[in-house]
């Protein structure tokens, strides 16, 4: 039967493969008959994700985003890949006044450097292939904005332009590049950011569908990796359960 949204035949890597949307990106692409190389920096988590995973042919990769060492050998040992989703990422809240130079190097090398020098290395070393897709994950942080979120609304906002203007650069080899922005969906990173149930209960009400789940934002990548989005490059999609239209 045809299905334009298979990822039959197609290798795919995944960052921050451990957890929350991550993990989920990478049980549903398998689900679609991806083989997907995981990566994050956990080797635990990232075989509590494999154990969860259908097919074969799935690897796992501990690396950190924030090392130029780790990603160089990341790339050099994959095979060529079909798609990449950038998914690792962090969230730091701070008031402008009280920034540091750490903080800002920390989430700037987490949320948007590690993502450009694994793209540039990639496509250096021609490990994805011609026709192949790039989907970023980036957040409705990047106009939705709170107090206190500065650092990572700019990364984000960093995201979607190296995105748009990488979408040019490679259109010549078919390449396609988009990026997801998820509105509020609950997991690891957020329990890690201290919210709790009270501020839980604020963003739920914000969400006219309620709170998405990972498999609310795999659906998307799965598009956006699959034939199905083949005339698609430079484009943000809004994965929000409506939380951006009040």
């Amino acid at each position: 039967m045809f299905n334009p949204f298979s990822l039959e035949g197609k290798t795919i890597l995944v960052t921050g493969a451990s957890s929350g949307i991550g993990r989920g990106i990478c049980i549903d692409c398998a689900k679609m008959g991806a083989k997907v190389h995981l990566m994050a920096r956990n080797v635990e988590r990232l075989n509590r994700t494999l154990d969860e995973m259908e097919g074969e042919g799935h690897v796992i990769h501990q690396a950190d985003l924030c090392s130029t060492d780790d990603i160089n050998a990341l790339v050099d040992v994959l095979p060529v890949i079909d798609g990449v989703v950038l998914c690792a990422g962090i969230i730091k809240t701070m008031p402008v006044k009280n920034i540091s130079e750490e903080a800002m190097t920390e989430i700037f090398n987490a949320n948007i450097m590690g993502d450009i020098k694994i793209c540039s290395r990639l496509l250096k070393k021609k490990k994805l292939n011609h026709g192949g897709s790039v989907v970023f994950i980036s957040s409705v942080s990047t106009f939705n904005v709170k107090v206190g979120n500065s650092l990572y609304s700019a990364t984000k906002g960093a995201v979607n332009s190296f995105a748009k203007a990488m979408a040019l650069e490679v259109s010549k080899q078919e390449m396609r590049v988009n990026c997801i922005q998820p509105g509020f969906v609950p997991s690891n990173i957020l329990e890690t950011h201290g919210l709790g149930e009270d501020a839980l209960q604020w963003y739920k009400e914000r969400h006219p569908l309620g709170f998405g789940t990972p498999s609310d934002i795999a659906n998307g990548c799965i598009y956006l990796l699959s034939d199905a989005s083949r005339w698609v490059t430079g484009s943000i999609f809004t994965i929000d359960g409506g939380y951006t239209l009040q």
